[in-house]
């Protein structure tokens, strides 16, 4: 079979796919993966093929721009959706050509975050069989809220219907650009409501997350989509293999693709909260100027998770879904200091399986509930928490379950596809 798997995001959203597409190709499939330029870097690594999208997702979070403003600032729901929008607007049209012309021959198309919608439409164009794939639960249930929404503000019995809300708000965001591109790059007719039809995998730990009862059966929950450990090739810098074998386990603090927020109190927090320990300093997209940091920090560029976090005695990041994962499959606690988006979501879910203390607001960085929460996940009982949780994920094989039900699904496509019937929900 051959799929094309189609994303647009941060690293935090490539990285996954990039190892779904991995998993696929040694199966015995062709894959290949379609995402903004700076974050493929982990298809390069796993031998993916794979080419760019446009747009410039670094340049959309800077703190002048509609997405990188969520970032620093308290915005709310209509903010976010303006700034969805403003990535529709300029780049919706470039995308569904590209993921045309690139899906032309494939047996079905692997969709993912802000590149959905023009997935589905592709795939309703091509008559083949659309697999949503993601690291954030969005089909509705009463389990619990949606990710993209505080966990404490939404009354339980209101659940499932703020996953209805939020979708459709999304939709509205990308629903005119979608349309207009559906209508000049597939000569399909607009279309008025979200897709809701089909099916979807998950690349989520069911050691953070077990699937919600009421959840259809094409939803599935697979395990955590990690990559190999490091690369073959790969080898730690001098400098950070010196500071390992130094002292004592360090604290790793990185915040992943997140910019936008004040580096100059963030610094100063950090150094205050960790004082004079070990620590690992990743900048990532944040601008953080390292030479502020004293001695104490060792600063590393892109390093592997699954190689650094088990070298690590914590992890302070930002509740993306993947460093969460990758910090939690390590077995480290975490310290997780959120931002926008779901990470508040996966802060709440690792403070209440005892892996985390409750968030410290990354908008406005406390050095004192910083350290309080450092010392929360230094505790004997967090620890070994974190380790009971890391054993149980360990023991998923996410990418081994993601390929059989794609598989599967993308068979039952071509039978429909054979009686004439298109795989993809086209209703209005």
């Amino acid at each position: 079979m051959k799929f094309t798997v189609v994303t647009y995001g941060t690293e935090g959203d490539t990285r996954p796919l990039a190892a779904l597409c991995r998993a696929l190709i040694d199966a015995g499939h062709d894959a290949s993966l379609l995402a903004d330029r700076a974050t493929l870097h982990a298809a390069h690594a796993l031998r993916v093929p794979c080419a760019p999208l446009s747009g410039d997702i670094k340049q959309a979070l800077d703190p002048n721009e509609a997405l990188g403003a969520i970032v620093g600032k308290r915005s709310g729901a209509q903010a976010t959706a303006r700034a969805l929008a403003s990535i529709a607007d300029a780049h919706t049209g470039a995308w569904m050509r590209e993921v045309k012309v690139a899906a032309e021959d494939s047996d079905a198309i692997i969709l993912s975050a802000l590149a959905s919608f023009v997935g589905l439409s592709v795939a309703e164009c091509l008559r083949i069989p659309a697999i949503g794939a993601s690291m954030i639960p969005i089909t509705p249930t009463r389990a619990f809220a949606s990710p993209f929404l505080p966990p404490a503000i939404v009354p339980g019995f209101l659940n499932r219907a703020s996953h209805t809300f939020v979708n459709a708000a999304i939709w509205r965001a990308f629903r005119r650009a979608t349309n207009a591109a559906r209508v000049d790059v597939c000569a399909l007719a607009p279309r008025k409501r979200v897709w809701t039809d089909h099916p979807i995998v998950y690349g989520v730990s069911r050691a953070l997350l077990p699937r919600p009862a009421d959840w259809p059966e094409q939803a599935l929950v697979c395990g955590q989509w990690a990559a190999p450990e490091a690369p073959a090739d790969w080898a730690p810098p001098e400098a950070l293999a010196r500071f390992l074998a130094g002292g004592e386990p360090p604290i790793y603090v990185g915040f992943g693709s997140m910019a936008g927020f004040d580096r100059r109190h963030l610094v100063k927090a950090l150094i205050e909260a960790i004082g004079g320990r070990r620590a690992v300093f990743y900048a990532g997209w944040s601008g953080i100027d390292a030479s502020e940091l004293p001695s104490n920090f060792c600063v590393v560029g892109d390093t592997p998770h699954a190689w650094l976090f088990p070298r690590m005695s914590l992890v302070i990041h930002h509740g993306g879904a993947g460093t969460t994962h990758s910090a939690t499959r390590a077995g480290a606690p975490s310290v997780v200091v959120p931002f926008a988006g779901d990470q508040l979501f996966w802060a709440d879910r690792l403070n209440r399986l005892g892996a985390a203390a409750k968030p410290v607001d990354g908008k406005s960085l406390d050095a004192g509930a910083l350290a309080r929460a450092i010392d929360f996940a230094s505790e004997p009982t967090t620890r070994a928490r974190a380790a009971e949780l890391g054993a149980a994920m360990r023991a998923e094989d996410g990418l081994r379950s993601a390929v059989a039900a794609v598989e599967r699904w993308t068979a039952a496509g071509r039978e429909l596809r054979s009686v004439g019937i298109c795989p993809v929900n086209a209703g209005a």
